[in-house]
């Protein structure tokens, strides 16, 4: 009987189901990122079921102004007449991945107003704070992740892994 063999999968399963439930994703399982001469661990894995939670939700919140398909609003770069620029998308063509987590989640949270705007440069970015929790902006986050490129992915995840 091989129960030693069966203990120590039974435990690695535990560990991955407590990653998810803690964080939404599993373990990473690639190879570390370097940019810049900075390595970071492996980008972690996205989880299936989180993915699916976050684009239901991503649906409720976000689709309206950045778009079902994450493709934002049409000259997303070019400043509307009251100053505020048009939802961008979150896709590869935008600049959501350029951004860490830390950063995503404090506009998500606070507003684009609160983040970055100002008297001159206003956000039509509206606060998310009492509508999503932390793990429904981790889902969404974990959903926007899923349609970028490998890329994208691992830039994203440097920029959270190494706090900038």
């Amino acid at each position: 009987m091989k129960r030693p063999g069966l203990l120590a999968l039974l435990g690695l399963l535990l560990g991955v189901g407590a990653a998810v439930a803690l964080f939404g994703r599993a373990p990473a399982t690639g190879q570390p990122v370097v940019l810049n001469g900075t390595a970071v661990p492996p980008v972690p894995t996205l989880v299936p079921e989180q993915v699916a939670r976050g684009a239901t939700l991503y649906a409720q919140s976000c689709a309206r102004c950045h778009g079902a398909n994450l493709e934002g609003q049409p000259n997303w770069k070019v400043r509307l007449p009251d100053g505020t620029l048009p939802a961008p998308p979150h896709d590869d063509t935008g600049h959501t991945w350029h951004h860490s987590d830390t950063v995503l989640r404090d506009i998500i949270t606070r507003g684009g107003q609160a983040v970055y705007g100002s008297a001159d440069s206003p956000s039509a970015m509206p606060a998310f704070s009492g509508t999503l929790s932390d793990a429904d902006t981790t889902a969404i986050l974990d959903f926007l992740k899923s349609r970028w490129g490998t890329e994208q992915r691992e830039y994203q995840w440097w920029m959270t892994a190494t706090g900038k």
